[in-house]
């Protein structure tokens, strides 16, 4: 079947359910990144996922993973990190830098480097209060942290990255845990993996994920910039 294109003057997607099996959920391909796009997209449960030098690929995968944010798998040596890490944790301190981390990281990684392009729209997200941070420092440096989306009670988790050991899964953990106390009702992880099976995150068919986004997503969320309401050490 061939791929619908999309055209930056175009303002729709192709239904969800017409993404491919394989390579699994590529829906469509073009169109620009701009705000009104991305958002139009993530509210529809599709997200942009492509390589620097192709043009934008748009993706609605089935099954979706995502991750209750009460239910965050925490073993016993992530539980003595919790208690006992040296860092500073923060959110919204440092977007920009934690998604250049972030791109830093996967650069070469086939389908997962973000490009310039993505970069420069995803602060712009930032900016209007809709893409956000959590960070990890140690001293004053960043060593950590991961980045994403929040639309009513969903967040769209985008990449994370690791200087240091557990630093990905210590800013997970506070993540989790703060939008468990801001009453999220789901994180949407987008793709399998070892990684995120180990921290508890589950996949669903691509139909419940389309359904619990209707409901969650209309809700209202946490505006503006984030602070993070409690100290999982203490």
């Amino acid at each position: 079947m061939p791929i619908p294109w999309i055209e930056d003057s175009d303002d729709c997607f192709p239904p969800v359910d017409s993404a491919l099996v394989e390579p699994n959920g590529l829906l469509a391909v073009g169109g620009d990144l701009s705000a009104p796009r991305l958002l139009s997209a993530y509210k529809q449960g599709i997200f942009p996922w492509y390589e620097a030098g192709q043009p934008v690929l748009w993706w609605s995968p089935n099954p979706r993973m995502v991750l209750r944010p009460g239910q965050m798998r925490i073993s016993r040596s992530l539980s003595r990190l919790i208690r006992k890490h040296p860092f500073t944790i923060t959110m919204d301190e440092a977007f920009q830098d934690v998604v250049r981390h972030c791109a830093a990281s996967r650069r070469g990684a086939k389908g997962t480097w973000i490009t310039a392009e993505m970069q420069t729209a995803y602060a712009g997200l930032h900016a209007a209060g809709y893409a956000h941070s959590i960070e990890v420092w140690s001293k004053h440096k960043l060593v950590g942290g991961l980045y994403g989306i929040a639309l009513g009670k969903i967040f769209f988790g985008e990449s994370m990255f690791s200087d240091v050991s557990n630093a990905s899964k210590l800013a997970m953990a506070y993540l989790t845990h703060q939008l468990h106390l801001w009453d999220f009702r789901l994180m949407d992880c987008q793709v399998s993996s070892a990684h995120l099976l180990s921290l508890g995150a589950v996949e669903i068919s691509r139909a419940a994920f389309q359904e619990q986004l209707q409901q969650f997503a209309k809700i209202e969320g946490s505006a503006g910039k984030w602070q993070l309401q409690s100290d999982l050490s203490s």
